[in-house]
């Protein structure tokens, strides 16, 4: 069995209340959770959910990573990921250094098609290919939309910085995520495309969820319909409107608010219904499946496991759908069963999670989590779950 190390989220979440001078109660009184199962959470007793975390930090006025200990160092050195993320940095840095006269660039055409296939790669949970690749493509893309501007150019740029972000987010490096969000509103305006406009806004949204600033993440989302709304009426704006929908079904989730929680995943619906599968549109895999993944979504952010169970247990998950979706998928449902009792499922799905995107699950912290919970849960630990504890790193 792993070692019940003193380093999880519930010690820093203490550590954290005792830097700020607080009782357990004090902390509690401040958030929407009983003073129980901060206690629990503080011991090991139950796992530290998304959630529950985003609250203590908002109250202590700190990042999250604090709190979950993000970036995982150790495991990132271990599979030679960390050395890759300081070329994304330096890279994300020479967007207003105008053109590399040193520089050896591919045609147009070819940086077009690289962009693109960087975000597949990302979907493909392939972080290792993308994060190597990413760094000349940014610097390859830059130079060409400073020596020869262009529409296509610009837009191929801010993919790229979009690349980067979700590579950081994925690594944990939520820092290097911000930076790259300034990079792809800033080549997005030179693009002059209000989807891409939106769909920044939409990941800005997303940033504010994870941290517990739920009225900024819905005002970003807003946004984001007004900007997209400046767009003709296409598939691409119409799958961008759809997407920012389903965005904000999560965010007034985790804010329990189920009345606009039902209203978004219906408007998005009836998009999905409009246009089918637009998996493709800016990568967003917006579709049926992923409203449908949405539904389970937002009832496990609002602590509705039994119906966020039953959900899931009716999505059919196409073969073409998005690897780092159906990942993040099979995570929820393995959280699901853990907080249902179905422990043995929880496990079965976070082992069919690692199977299908390694890299993704291992640095996930909901991946972590829910493996600490069930090591704690657990009266004899199967070697399966030693070996995913070791695995994740505890």
């Amino acid at each position: 069995m792993p070692s019940s190390d003193d380093a999880h989220t519930g010690t820093r979440i203490r550590e954290q209340r005792r830097l700020a001078r607080l009782t357990q109660r004090q902390l509690a009184a401040r958030m929407p959770y009983s003073y129980s199962l901060l206690n629990q959470v503080e011991c090991g007793a139950r796992v530290a959910t998304a959630d529950f975390v985003a609250a203590v930090a908002r109250v202590l006025n700190i990042d999250v990573t604090v709190l979950t200990g993000q970036p995982y160092i150790t495991e990132l050195q271990r599979d030679r990921l960390a050395e890759l993320v300081r070329p994304i940095r330096e890279a994300l840095d020479l967007y207003d250094l105008g053109p590399n006269p040193d520089l050896t660039v591919r045609s147009t055409a070819d940086l077009l098609v690289r962009a693109d296939r960087l975000c597949q790669e990302v979907r493909a949970t392939h972080l290792r290919n993308a994060a190597r690749a990413l760094p000349t493509a940014i610097a390859e893309l830059t130079h060409t939309a400073w020596a020869t501007p262009s529409t296509e150019v610009w837009r191929a740029l801010a993919s790229t910085y979009r690349t980067a972000h979700d590579i950081s987010v994925k690594l944990g490096y939520y820092d290097l995520s911000a930076v790259a969000l300034d990079r792809m509103g800033w080549a997005a305006e030179r693009a002059s495309d209000p989807c891409l406009g939106a769909v920044r806004q939409y990941m800005r949204a997303l940033v504010y969820f994870r941290e517990g600033e739920y009225t900024i993440g819905q005002r970003l989302i807003a946004s984001g319909h007004g900007i997209v709304g400046q767009a003709d009426t296409t598939r691409e704006s119409l799958a961008v409107t759809g997407q920012l929908h389903l965005g904000a079904s999560v965010i007034h989730a985790r804010a329990r608010n189920g009345d606009a929680v039902q209203r978004h995943l219906g408007e998005a619906r009836s998009v999905a219904r409009r246009i089918g599968d637009a998996s493709e549109v800016h990568w967003l895999s917006f579709s049926p499946t992923n409203v449908a993944l949405h539904r389970v979504s937002t009832a496990v952010e609002m602590g509705q496991y039994d119906d966020a169970l039953k959900q899931a247990r009716k999505v059919r998950l196409p073969a073409s759908l998005a690897t780092s979706r159906r990942a993040h998928f099979l995570i929820d449902r393995a959280r699901t069963e853990l907080e249902t009792g179905q422990t043995g499922k929880a496990l079965e799905h976070l082992i069919e999670a690692r199977r299908v995107a390694p890299e993704q699950t291992r640095y996930h912290p909901g991946a972590r989590e829910t493996i600490r919970g069930l090591v704690r849960t657990a009266r004899r630990t199967p070697d399966t779950l030693n070996y995913m504890a070791t695995w994740v790193g505890l």
